[in-house]
């Protein structure tokens, strides 16, 4: 009887455990999509809005003509891309009040892109012709903007310099803060499109090979590739905890890729459609609009093995 009672607290406990690590799931109405994390909550665009949410539940909706693209946090503010307005607007976050909206134009109506903080500054590709605008947050204008290639979208800032890339001249630039200018071009496979800057390089999706390169953030050469799958179509891609994360649309949710070995180290979740991905320090939030889902996925070290 005590084996038989060891025997049942053993399987107890490590049904425990595994509950601790699964993840939960969050029923989200309307297409949910593009995320930026605000400590124990994340923001998220969605259809004619963007949300705050926790994992309790929703805790804010502030209503916008058509939100687009990844959003940025800074000086107590959030800034999203609008691409009805055609502008950059701002939204405090304490009150869930738009406070300004700036008439940046937009390079992608079609949402895909990034809004980006760095430098002081709130940064947006604002002209499909190759224009990159840089916003003064303490008067919500535009300051300078910046000559870039043709059809450049997506934005990241890391390591004191803006990244632009374009993915109609397959390259990503980088831009100087205290130019305002191009001072670095580097080719890049098909179609490259998100990116993000953290863990020792510049990471940016091939979607046309199912690559994700690694650029040298001294030098803007390409140092490596890990493939991933056939395509990496609409997904998005984080750093953090020592790890890159790539949320993919095919074969599983996101994918662990180990920046040090240049391998992957974790495939997880099943396919679930296009969606966004952002790292915090105790848990990775997904979001998949084709299901009207967000998902809290914790301990990332676990997640990684």
């Amino acid at each position: 009887m005590k084996r038989l009672r060891r025997l049942i607290m053993i399987v107890a406990a490590g049904c425990a455990a595994s509950t601790a690590h699964a993840e939960q799931v969050i029923d989200v109405p309307g297409f949910a999509d593009f995320l930026v994390v605000e400590g124990d909550s994340v923001w998220a665009t969605n259809a004619g809005r963007v949300e705050r949410w926790s994992r309790q539940g929703k805790l804010a909706a502030v209503a916008m003509s058509k939100p687009c693209g990844a959003m940025a946090l800074s000086d107590g503010a959030l800034w999203v891309a609008d691409c009805k307005e055609n502008a950059l607007v701002r939204i405090d976050t304490q009150t869930a009040q738009k406070t300004a909206t700036i008439p940046t134009g937009i390079a992608n109506p079609k949402g895909e892109l990034n809004v980006v903080a760095g430098a002081g500054s709130i940064w947006v590709a604002s002209d499909q012709k190759g224009v990159v605008s840089r916003v003064d947050p303490a008067k919500n204008e535009v300051t300078a903007t910046i000559s870039v290639n043709p059809g450049t979208h997506y934005l990241a800032f890391g390591f004191g310099s803006v990244w632009a890339v374009s993915s109609e001249g397959r390259s990503i630039q980088r831009i100087d803060p205290a130019t305002n200018s191009v001072v670095k071009t580097t080719a890049l496979g098909k179609e490259p499109g998100f990116l993000a800057a953290g863990e020792g390089g510049v990471w940016v999706q091939e979607q046309g090979d199912g690559t994700v390169v690694r650029i040298d953030p001294e030098s803007g050469n390409v140092t490596g590739r890990v493939k991933v799958g056939a395509v990496l179509k609409w997904g998005d891609i984080d750093t953090g905890g020592g790890l890159v994360w790539l949320r993919t649309t095919e074969d599983q949710t996101f994918v662990v890729i180990d920046p040090k070995s240049m391998t992957i180290k974790a495939r997880v979740g099943k396919a679930e459609g296009s969606g966004a991905l952002r790292f915090a320090d105790t848990g990775v939030w997904t979001s998949a609009h084709d299901v009207h889902t967000l998902t809290w996925w914790p301990d990332p070290a676990k997640l990684a093995e």
